[in-house]
């Protein structure tokens, strides 16, 4: 048996978000291998996001990615349990990579999200994983994404504390006049 150190479960606190015990019952089962403890603590947070999938999220955040050139714009709304969730840096974040993939993948719906390239893996996997981490169920409700011809720009804002956000799609009458809108 691997004599497991405070140091051993400190870094792998750091590296996963999992909670103190959890890390430490992960090291003892992987008799020390930080990577398999890895594992093993993601096929328990599979588990345990696949309980919290029935509860109600009626929470969330909306978020807006533009691209640099203004010619397409991407809206998601991302629901959690509770407002104290939703605020959370970790939330937002969280909202804010996943709208930009979204955006830069071209994706409209939920099955092709899942599936996206999302950090380490797949969305659906990090998805489970952050639900684990947070201990709330996390659903993506809805998105849209809007793109604009040569003489056209798309921005958007968010209002209302992340709650209501929107885009908009103008078409102007020259380049010039798009790039004086943006």
């Amino acid at each position: 048996m691997a004599n497991i150190t405070a140091a051993m479960v400190k870094a792998l606190r750091e590296k996963t978000g999992a909670g103190m015990m959890d890390c430490k019952k992960a090291l003892v089962e992987a008799e020390g291998n930080e990577e398999k403890a890895v594992e093993i603590l993601r096929k328990k947070g599979l588990a345990k996001a696949a309980k919290k999938a029935s509860r109600n999220a009626a929470e969330g955040r909306v978020e807006v990615y533009i691209s640099d050139d203004y010619k397409k714009g991407s809206i998601i709304e991302v629901n959690c349990e509770t407002d104290f969730v939703a605020k959370t840096d970790e939330f937002i974040e969280f909202v804010q990579k996943t709208v930009k993939v979204v955006s830069e993948n071209d994706i409209n719906d939920i099955d092709a999200l899942n599936k996206a390239s999302f950090e380490n893996s797949t969305f659906e996997e990090e998805l489970k994983v952050k639900i684990a981490k947070i201990g709330e169920n996390i659903v993506v409700r809805r998105m849209a994404t809007i793109k604009v011809p040569e003489n056209g720009v798309v921005n958007g804002y968010i209002h209302a504390g992340g709650k209501v956000g929107v885009l908009v799609a103008a078409s102007c009458d020259s380049e010039k006049t798009a790039n004086a809108i943006k």
